[in-house]
C-alpha cells in the first residue's frame, strides 16, 4: 500500500479508537442501564452515551486523558512488513495526535528529567511517542496484516497490576486473587464502570502483552465462565457507575491465558480499563 494511504488510515484509525464505542460496548451499556437499580448510576451511564455519540460525531477525544497509543500489528506468513511501512504507520500515529488533537502530554528532558518532570511539556500533541509496537504472527490467516490501535489512559495504569500468584494448582485460588486486586482497583478508580483486562502468562512481559491483547479482542456479548465469574464477584462491591453505587461497577472481563511454565506460579496483569476504555479500533493495511 501507498505510502500516504497508510498514513490516513492509521490518523483515522487512531480517531475512531479515540472517540468511538465498540457495537457490542454500547449494546452492553445500553443492557446495564436497563436492569440498575440505582438511579444516580443509570444517570451516569446513559450520560457516558451520550458523550460517545457527540465524540462520535465530532470526531474528538472521549475523555480529557485522550491516551497514549499502543499498537498491536498483526500478520500472516504471505505479508511482509517493512521499515518504510513501519516508518508510515508511526507517521499515522502523529498525524492522528495532530487532528484529534490529543493532549500533549510528551515530558521533556533527559532521562531524569523526564523521570522528575522538571522540564515542562512538549505543546504538540504528536510528541506523545507510542509504546513499542506488539506483533502477533497469524498463522490461519496468511493474507492479514492489520493494526490496532489502543488509546491507554492514566488512571487505570495508577490501579493495574501485575504480580505473581502462587495458583495451587487450582483456578479457583487464581480468581481469588484476581477479585481481591480488583475489588481494590474498581473502588478506587472513579471513572466506572470499568472493563477488567486480565493476562495470565510466564513472565512480566508476557502477562502484560496478554492483558493488551485481553483487550484488543475482548468483546462484552461474548464472555466465558471465568470472566463472567469475575465480573459478578467484583460487582458484588456496589461501587457502580463513578463511585455511586449500584449493580454495574464493571460492565465485563476479557482475559486472556497464555502458555504456562511448570511452576508454582501464574504471573497475572489486571487493569482496571476506565469506564470509557478500551479505546480501540483496527485498521487493514
Amino acid at each position: 500500500m501507498e505510502r500516504n494511504a497508510i498514513i490516513e488510515k492509521v490518523s483515522r484509525t487512531l480517531i475512531e479508537a479515540s472517540s468511538t464505542f465498540s457495537e457490542s460496548k454500547i449494546k452492553a451499556y445500553h443492557n446495564a442501564v436497563d436492569t440498575e437499580t440505582n438511579e444516580s448510576s443509570k444517570w451516569v451511564m446513559n450520560t457516558l452515551c451520550d458523550n460517545e455519540s457527540a465524540a462520535r460525531l465530532n470526531g474528538s477525544p472521549l475523555c480529557d486523558d485522550s491516551g497514549i497509543p499502543h499498537l498491536i500489528v498483526d500478520i500472516g506468513s504471505k505479508r511482509l512488513l517493512s521499515g518504510e511501512t513501519l516508518d508510515a504507520i508511526y507517521e499515522g500515529v502523529r498525524e492522528g495526535l495532530r487532528r484529534l488533537p490529543g493532549r500533549p502530554m510528551a515530558v521533556l528532558g533527559d532521562d531524569m528529567q523526564r523521570i522528575e518532570q522538571c522540564a515542562g511539556l512538549d505543546s504538540k500533541s504528536e510528541a506523545v511517542v507510542p509504546t513499542p509496537l506488539l506483533l502477533r504472527y497469524l498463522s490461519d490467516e496468511p493474507e492479514t496484516l492489520r493494526l490496532t490501535v489502543l488509546m491507554q489512559g492514566g488512571g487505570p495504569e495508577i490501579r493495574a497490576k501485575t504480580y505473581r500468584v502462587f495458583h495451587n494448582h487450582s483456578r479457583k485460588t487464581v480468581a481469588d486473587e484476581i477479585v481481591m486486586w480488583a475489588k481494590e482497583a474498581v473502588s478506587l478508580l472513579g471513572c466506572t464502570p470499568c472493563t477488567l483486562a486480565i493476562g495470565i502468562g510466564r513472565s512480566h512481559y508476557e502477562a502484560s502483552a496478554l492483558m493488551l491483547q485481553a483487550m484488543a479482542d475482548g468483546d462484552y456479548a461474548k464472555q466465558n465462565d471465568f470472566e463472567r465469574e469475575i465480573t459478578q464477584r467484583v460487582n458484588e462491591t456496589g461501587v457502580g457507575a463513578l463511585g455511586l453505587g449500584g449493580d454495574y461497577s464493571v460492565l465485563a472481563s476479557f482475559v486472556r491465558v497464555g502458555p504456562q511454565r511448570a511452576s508454582g506460579v501464574r504471573i497475572v496483569c489486571m487493569r482496571p480499563c476506565c469506564c470509557f476504555e478500551p479505546r480501540r479500533a483496527s485498521v487493514e493495511l
